[in-house]
């Protein structure tokens, strides 16, 4: 959900989300505008919090460990693991009782 296509962008995201939550708070004193103007910037970067940045690199981190792509569930695309049917005991009981 959080994690990134590559540990560099995940990286490069979080270094730029915290210096600009670093900045807002140094800032803040001399310079509310320029502080709440950064928040956005830091928020966005970040992908919300800096916990959910974390999680992100956790998540990005186990990814590239066990060899998958970290871009969460499947999505629209023409992987095999996508079309995979849904083994017989699923599809019936999604499906009703049929005989």
């Amino acid at each position: 959900m959080f994690a990134s296509k590559s540990l560099v962008e995940h990286v490069a995201r979080g270094l730029l989300g915290l210096g600009a939550l670093t900045a807002a708070a140094l800032l803040a004193p001399t310079s509310p505008w320029a502080a709440l103007a950064l928040l956005p910037v830091a928020l966005v970067a970040l992908r919300g919090c800096p916990m959910c940045w974390t999680l992100g690199l956790i998540q990005t981190i186990t990814a590239r460990a066990r060899g998958e792509r970290p871009e969460g569930p499947c999505r629209p695309c023409h992987s095999d693991r996508c079309a995979a049917p849904a083994p017989r005991g699923e599809r019936q009981a999604a499906g009703g009782a049929r005989r």
